[in-house]
């Protein structure tokens, strides 16, 4: 008796195509190959025309700003005529916690520099 259970190919199988019915939707579908008076066409290239965004976009500056308190660099969009910020990334949200983390984390250090600094001698009032 043979110890080999591999069991191996003969051949190459046959593809057997499978005929399904048509569904009846398929059987009553209307015609969508469309006569040319009835289809829609593309419109012929026309020259762009100045929409409103990019009349804007002209009263738009961009800018590049490093804010020290937060060590960040900050990308803004404003607006040339009222000099108001349209966009800003990072938010102001988000420089306003990283100023204040960086607060706490000075104050820390200078605490802990100062415990360091303190003889057996010093009180601390």
């Amino acid at each position: 008796m043979s110890t080999d259970f591999s069991v191996r190919p003969v051949g190459s199988p046959a593809v057997t195509p499978i005929a399904r019915p048509l569904p009846d939707a398929t059987r009553t579908a209307v015609q969508t190959e469309l006569p040319p008076s009835q289809s829609v066409t593309q419109a012929a290239a026309a020259a762009p025309t100045a929409t409103e965004q990019d009349l804007r976009a002209a009263d738009l500056s961009r800018q590049i700003v490093i804010d020290r308190a937060a060590s960040a660099i900050v990308y803004q969009v404003i607006d040339k005529r009222t000099s108001e910020v349209i966009r800003q990334f990072p938010e102001q949200s988000t420089l306003r916690r990283r100023a204040y983390a960086r607060a706490l984390d000075a104050a820390s250090d200078q605490a802990k520099q100062a415990a360091r600094h303190l003889t057996k001698t010093d009180r601390i009032v």
